[in-house]
């Protein structure tokens, strides 16, 4: 779908990016600084690439060597930027459709109706901006940006001006954008929580270069990426299924390639595919089968990398059958445990560092809420 080789500098700043990737969401994920928002301006035609070729959809938007240079006004490209960027004197409805000014009829697949409908926004369509909370800015924003039938929608930290609330309110519907808009995404972020949530690709970009690419899993679960993202969020993401709800001591119960987890209790019905992340800071390593603790979740496993991140510290990489898991330790446990390639170990999870931010599935937010009602199955 998306085809990215360019090459840019920004004063002693320079870009070289290379990556490919398919339909749903493609996160371009990095520290601040790290060159994602340039990239997505030059996708956008906001700002010309020395040398570049950029492909949409088998669409060419530049090709420097050959001479082609689409206009920003004729790449339908939807871009959705950190503020909302509203007109303050217009109503919502009017801002919405404000979008349809920059598709050409022929083009015209999106309907006011069906933006209304997926973004939840119907209620507000007489209000104006000055009426809206932030998370009810950023959906018009994305409604607009529908509107104009993008080939390829950027989103570049839509959520970063957000407070926490309300970035809970519109995830939601950046998952649904995701799974029924049928429009391919690339979305700038830092935060780990979001990439988690949303992505189906990642893009690691690190001072202006692609360190890594591939899916979510896999590239969230390679120890030795997290000093470029930030590596005190380092942490992997399995794939899960809701397999039991446990009324009684509310809990729910999880299982995937790796085992079996138990997690407060979820507002999902059995059968619900799930992304958990669990963070390395949160796993705990055993040489053998532990008893007698609090935790619920012991997970049998091997060591495949160890890597030193700082002075006194090792970020292991764990295999657990098909999915890959992260731990934090000291050196001196390392050396204590015997952590090589090859070790049996033992990954111990606490059901309570599991929470609401470390969830997200296809289609629909995931909750976790002590008092909503249990699905039984």
């Amino acid at each position: 779908m998306l085809e990215v080789d360019i090459e840019h500098r920004l004063g002693a700043f320079e870009l070289d990016i290379h990556f490919r990737s398919g339909r749903g969401l493609t996160a371009l994920f990095g520290r601040s600084g790290a060159g994602k928002t340039s990239v997505v301006n030059v996708i956008a035609g906001l700002v010309r690439p020395q040398r570049g070729r950029i492909l949409v959809d088998g669409s060419m938007l530049i090709d420097t060597e050959r001479g082609i240079r689409a206009p920003a006004h004729r790449r339908r490209v939807g871009y959705v930027f950190q503020e909302d960027r509203l007109f303050p004197h217009l109503t919502v409805r009017q801002n919405l459709l404000f979008g349809r000014w920059f598709s050409p009829g022929f083009t015209r697949a999106a309907r006011l109706d069906d933006v209304v409908d997926l973004l939840g926004i119907g209620a507000l369509l007489e209000r104006r901006p000055g009426r809206l909370s932030g998370g009810e800015k950023q959906r018009i924003a994305i409604g607009r940006a529908l509107l104009a039938s993008p080939r390829l929608l950027l989103m570049d930290e839509p959520l970063a001006s957000l407070d926490a609330r309300r970035k809970e309110e519109i995830i939601p519907y950046i998952e649904r954008l995701r799974d029924q808009a049928g429009v391919p995404i690339v979305y700038v972020s830092h935060a780990v929580a979001e990439v988690t949530r949303l992505a189906s690709t990642i893009v690691l970009i690190s001072e202006g270069r692609v360190r890594a690419v591939g899916p979510l899993q896999e590239v969230l679960g390679r120890a030795e990426l997290y000093p470029m993202a930030g590596r005190f969020e380092a942490g992997a993401v399995l794939a899960a299924r809701v397999t039991a709800h446990d009324t009684c001591w509310g809990l729910t119960e999880l299982t995937g390639a790796f085992g079996k987890l138990t997690v407060p209790r979820l507002r999902a019905p059995v059968g619900t595919t799930l992304r958990v992340r669990i963070r390395a800071r949160d796993v705990i390593l055993a040489a053998t089968p532990p008893t007698g603790i609090s935790a619920l979740n012991i997970l049998a496993g091997r060591v495949e990398t160890v890597v030193p991140i700082e002075e006194a510290a090792l970020e292991v990489q764990l295999r657990l059958g098909e999915e890959r898991l992260l731990a934090r330790v000291t050196r001196r446990s390392g050396t204590r445990l015997g952590l090589v390639p090859g070790r049996e170990i033992f990954a111990v999870v606490k059901t309570v560092a599991i929470d609401r931010r470390s969830l997200g599935h296809q289609g629909e937010a995931v909750d976790l809420d002590d008092q909503v009602e249990v699905y039984d199955g």
